[in-house]
């Protein structure tokens, strides 16, 4: 049986569809097809043009609106608004530095707390919902269990404060986190730190946690980071 190449080893980038077509608008959005304040093709004519479903499309476009590139009127269509990103990247009420800034505090703690006290059911729900990330086959349905498992692990720390401030800011995460899928392909990488983090917690090792947790929040920030070296 012949073996399956990697296409990392060969230089080969392997994208999703909703990063695909996210990279064809900026592109159409910075050329001379279409000029601040025309209305982008509907979401339907877009999906035949590339080739994908609708949901992709509209996925896609959340991406771009999040950069202040265009603006989805309900019953009027998508209208162009920049040709470049705005200055400061906002995810529901917050802004990307602010979570930035604010989650190590909380959520490296909470990790610690959660590998201290966790208990059995606890622990299984985070191996349940782990395994149910890994078979995850559309995006809004991955990020919806990003958002369950550190949730999950606020409530294993079993202080209330760590759970009210971790589930009052996952709606703003949410975004972050199908923004960051969609323009950063951070859905595997994501996956291989979850995993790492409820490692350290069944380890009961609360510096362990704290460790992995740390880990994921930095390439979190690299990731936004990213963004913010590579304009579109």
């Amino acid at each position: 049986m012949t073996a399956t190449a990697d296409p990392s080893k060969f230089g080969i980038e392997r994208i999703s569809a909703t990063e695909a077509v996210f990279r064809a608008l900026t592109a159409m959005i910075q050329s001379e097809r279409y000029a601040v304040g025309d209305r982008l093709p509907a979401e339907l004519a877009l999906a035949r043009e590339f080739g994908v479903s609708r949901s992709v499309v509209r996925e896609a476009l959340h991406a771009c609106a999040t950069l202040g590139l265009t603006e989805t009127r309900t019953g009027s269509g998508t209208f162009l608004l920049a040709k470049t990103r705005s200055s400061q990247l906002v995810f529901g009420d917050f802004s990307a530095q602010d979570l930035i800034e604010a989650r190590p505090h909380i959520e490296v703690p909470t990790a610690g707390y959660a590998a201290e006290r966790r208990t059995s059911e606890q622990l299984a729900n985070l191996h349940r919902i782990l395994s149910e990330l890994d078979d995850a086959q559309d995006l809004h349905t991955w990020v919806k269990l990003d958002g369950e498992l550190h949730v999950a692990i606020a409530v294993a720390s079993r202080n209330p404060v760590f759970i009210s401030v971790v589930t009052s800011t996952r709606q703003a995460l949410d975004i972050q986190s199908e923004f960051l899928n969609i323009t950063q392909a951070r859905q595997h990488a994501s996956d291989v730190e979850h995993a790492e983090i409820v490692r350290a917690i069944e380890s009961g090792s609360a510096q362990q946690a704290r460790d992995a947790m740390s880990n994921h929040l930095r390439q979190v920030a690299a990731a936004v980071s990213n963004i913010d070296a590579n304009p579109h």
